[in-house]
């Protein structure tokens, strides 16, 4: 049976790394199924391969092989809609040195993996908020915005209707099925503040939103967003503050909680209390340009400040107010941007709230 896989990795440029992806038709036993594939059991199934990375900013040209660790499968469901008599599916892969023992350097997954194990039996939940922002690719001006000059100011297009209040629609509900399609885990979306600007949710708020599936679901979804974004010539922004002046930039707000959080609101305050103390270290990790888009205005707070309140969107950290009215739950780091690093992210908030 012939297997259609999209491998995908995190390429080693900087400031912001990018997705990687390149295709390998596997032959495989004519009894293994997709729901085979996608399960633990099937990663065995899909080898380790290698790629460039002299062309990936991970290897100098004399030595150039690096190696491809799968780690996650999913459905392709671009592929799986234009020839469903075939399997196609998209592998996620950590990224080694050869011959494959060591992580290489840009694989930050690998330490997840480490920090997510240690911590296990805290029980760790996460929900990321994907903002993003939609760019025609010929004009390179956000779509709802005119040719020339600005559109109306912010406000009626949050969670607008109406084609005076939305553009992009039609891509963010390609992207509900593909993402649904793919078993990655979306809890919603909505259009933002900004014209052009919306969000997606990763994660699902249950037992199954542990750190490394959130942050692969994250990484897949955005993939999944920037493919249907080539179908319409719509460039993903995921800049921080993809339009300078009197606009909303982009966020990636953090949800998270763990076993003691969901119990009781107790450990909030120690909690808190040691992301105020970390407050820097954070906020180095939350994603380049950051202190574009914290600057206090546009539901922000400063970078170099800290603040948590009940439901407070000036805040660094948000306590929803059903969480405070429970009396357990869990909270929204609000600091990081839109183009983070979930797996750098997610570790930096296991350790900060374990006090390591």
């Amino acid at each position: 049976m012939k297997v259609i896989a999209e491998y995908l990795w995190m390429d080693g440029v900087k400031p912001v790394a990018a997705i990687r992806g390149k295709t390998k038709i596997l032959d495989l036993k004519d009894e293994v199924t997709i729901s085979t594939l996608t399960s633990e059991e099937g990663l065995s199934l899909v080898p380790i391969w290698g790629f460039d990375g002299s062309s990936t900013s991970q290897a100098e040209g004399h030595d150039s092989d690096c190696v491809l660790k799968p780690v996650r499968v999913y459905v392709d469901p671009f592929r799986t809609r234009m020839r469903p008599d075939y399997i196609s599916i998209l592998v996620l892969n950590e990224v080694y040195e050869r011959p494959g023992v060591k992580p290489h350097s840009s694989n930050t997954r690998a330490n997840l993996r480490t920090v997510a194990e240690l911590h296990r039996d805290q029980e760790f939940w996460f929900g990321i908020e994907q903002e993003h922002t939609f760019f025609n690719a010929a004009t390179a001006r956000p779509l709802g915005f005119p040719r020339e000059g600005l559109p109306e100011p912010q406000g009626k297009y949050y969670c607008g209707v109406g084609a005076d209040r939305i553009t992009g629609r039609e891509l963010t509900d390609e992207h509900i099925f593909a993402c649904l399609d793919a078993k990655v885990l979306l809890a919603g979306i909505n259009a933002e503040v900004m014209p052009g600007q919306w969000e997606w949710q990763a994660g699902n708020g249950t037992k199954f939103s542990d750190p490394l599936r959130v942050a692969d679901d994250l990484v897949i979804s955005r993939y999944l967003m920037q493919r249907i974004g080539e179908k319409y010539g719509v460039l993903i922004s995921f800049d921080p503050k993809p339009v300078k002046g009197d606009w909303n930039g982009a966020g990636a707000h953090v949800n998270f909680s763990n076993k003691a959080m969901r119990e009781s609101l107790d450990v909030f305050d120690q909690i808190i209390g040691r992301l105020r103390e970390n407050h820097d270290a954070h906020i180095a990790v939350y994603g380049p340009g950051i202190e574009e888009r914290l600057t206090g205005r546009h539901e922000t707070c400063p970078y170099n400040e800290f603040k948590a309140g009940v439901s407070h969107r000036g805040a660094s950290i948000r306590i929803p107010w059903q969480v405070d009215a429970d009396k357990k739950g869990y909270m929204e780091d609000r600091r990081p941007c839109a183009n983070i690093d979930p797996y750098v992210v997610e570790a930096k908030i296991m350790e900060t709230v374990m006090g390591r």
